[in-house]
């Protein structure tokens, strides 16, 4: 062999190949002094190692080992692709990283890397943005970091408005989701800020302030989902909140002032509102009493001028056919009608009066019987 040295010395050490253990390449050392360790014989190692191989396989020779190996090695390189989908994700497929599909929840199938690939994004998870403010950098006196330069806008009666709002979204397509939108993050949050500015652009202030909050937050919602789909972006608005809704800082005292004057103001509307409920039923209540009345009275004095027409043309009729006796009558009930009413008592003369006394304060004996019978 070309490196199988039988002197001594050189660079590989000690003398002959006789005497003591063999070295790393299976060589015996020399065990004389002076001579050198020989090199590695690299045909031996080769012609050692094909009989390991035809040991391993002794049906064959080195090139079916090594077709068999490489087969095995493919196979287990195969099983790799399987993997497993939880619950609340999807499972992206890429192929040579192009997009080719997505999967379920489940034990799933696809070719493995470095041909295939697969990704599995939560899309159950609720995520949020917060959008004219920052949780952290506590600057404000509720804990958080106004950003004015994107909660400040302009109100459909020319007003300035701050806002602070959340955006919490889902995914709901992984594959658009990973591949459509470059960073979703910041595109939503754009795409709020366009939404709820042109809602509140259609909004005046008090209705923004007051009773409109709710009908503000569900159009920006619908308008912000509405871009969504139009980028195929694979994501779902969940709800748009907001957290602040107030006038500008600079202004707010005053603005506090004018809400003040206007409670007053309808307090004050409020108050002469009730005092009208009560006055004008009361006095429509006296004037239809009056009405009613008036009508009585009217229908009583009718019916009493109709009674005396009717009792007169009786009277007359009477007269036609017994003037005397009708005459008479008339006369007894007309002194008997004004006598009923005089003090004066009419006493008829009986001789010279006999038995008479000249003086008799009859209306003063009248009226103190008329007082005792009250009594």
């Amino acid at each position: 062999m070309p490196w199988n040295n039988q002197g001594g010395g050189g660079p590989w050490g000690g003398g002959g190949n006789k005497g003591g253990g063999q070295n790393p390449w299976g060589q015996r050392p020399s065990g004389g002094g002076g001579g050198g360790n020989t090199p590695p014989d690299f045909d031996e190692m080769i012609r050692k190692g094909q009989e390991r191989l035809k040991r391993l396989f002794p049906g064959g020779g080195g090139y079916k080992g090594f077709v068999l190996i490489g087969i095995a090695v493919i196979g287990l390189w195969l099983l790799t692709g399987f993997y497993r989908v939880q619950p609340g994700e999807q499972g992206v497929t890429l192929l040579f990283g192009k997009w080719v599909g997505t999967t379920g929840p489940g034990l799933n199938y696809f070719l493995p890397a470095p041909i295939g690939e697969v990704i599995k994004p939560n899309v159950e998870r609720t995520n949020q943005i917060e959008v004219g403010y920052r949780g952290a950098g506590t600057v404000t006196s509720n804990g958080s970091r106004d950003v004015p330069e994107e909660s400040l806008m302009l109100t459909g009666d020319q007003n300035i408005i701050d806002i602070d709002y959340v955006v919490q979204w889902r995914i709901s397509d992984a594959g658009s989701y990973l591949f459509n939108v470059r960073d979703p993050e910041n595109t939503i949050k754009l795409a709020s800020e366009s939404a709820i500015r042109e809602v509140i652009g259609k909004t005046d202030l008090e209705e923004a302030l007051t009773v409109g909050r709710v009908r503000v937050e569900e159009q920006t919602r619908t308008l912000l989902q509405e871009i969504m789909d139009g980028y195929e972006s694979g994501i779902f608005i969940a709800e748009v909140k907001m957290q602040k809704v107030d006038p500008p800082r600079d202004v707010i005292d005053a603005f506090n002032d004018v809400q003040r004057a206007r409670q007053d103001r309808d307090r004050s509307q409020n108050e002469a509102l009730a005092y009208r409920n009560d006055i004008i039923p009361r006095a429509k209540g006296e004037a239809e009493r009056q009405v009613l009345q008036a009508r009585a009275y009217k229908d009583r004095v009718t019916k009493e001028a109709e009674g005396e027409a009717e009792r007169f043309n009786s009277i007359y009729d009477s007269f036609l056919t017994a003037k005397d006796v009708t005459t008479r009558r008339l006369y007894l009930e007309t002194m008997q009608e004004i006598l009923s009413k005089s003090d004066k008592i009419i006493m008829e003369q009986n001789g010279e009066g006999n038995g008479v006394v000249p003086y008799l304060p009859l209306p003063e004996v009248q009226k103190r019987a008329n007082a005792g019978g009250n009594n």
